[in-house]
């Protein structure tokens, strides 16, 4: 069983940064290509990022394209988003998501993961 958790949330100030992490357990987090989504309220889930496997694929939406940053670490179980200039419209609750085992690619699309962790909170104030 794939477990996901995510930190790193919390309130900051308009044009602040903020890391997120995601610490995978149960399966070995290499095999899993992995996600970002977030989902502000009365919104649908939205994709953030992708990234590959191994690392070397990554996807944004144009949205947060140049201030956002997904990245791993195989050998720690864990991944990242790096969030920079942060905007008021960036607000949401955070998620998480692993794709299936063995697929390489990470998708833009919610219905192609098959794990989820709980979510963090991210609030920017203006």
């Amino acid at each position: 069983q794939v477990l996901l958790a995510e930190s790193g949330g919390g309130l900051v100030q308009v044009g602040d940064s903020l890391r997120l992490s995601c610490r995978e357990t149960g399966r070995p987090f290499s095999a899993y290509a992995m996600g970002w989504f977030r989902q502000a309220p009365g919104k649908e889930r939205e994709f953030v990022a992708t990234i590959s496997r191994n690392g070397d694929t990554t996807s944004y939406p144009d949205s947060v394209k140049g201030r956002f940053t997904i990245s791993r670490d195989n050998a720690k179980d864990t991944l990242y988003l790096q969030m920079n200039s942060l905007k008021p419209e960036d607000t949401a609750v955070y998620y998480c998501a692993a794709r299936p085992f063995a697929l390489p690619y990470g998708s833009p699309s919610a219905r192609d993961y098959a794990y989820w962790g709980q979510g963090t909170q991210v609030t920017v104030s203006s």
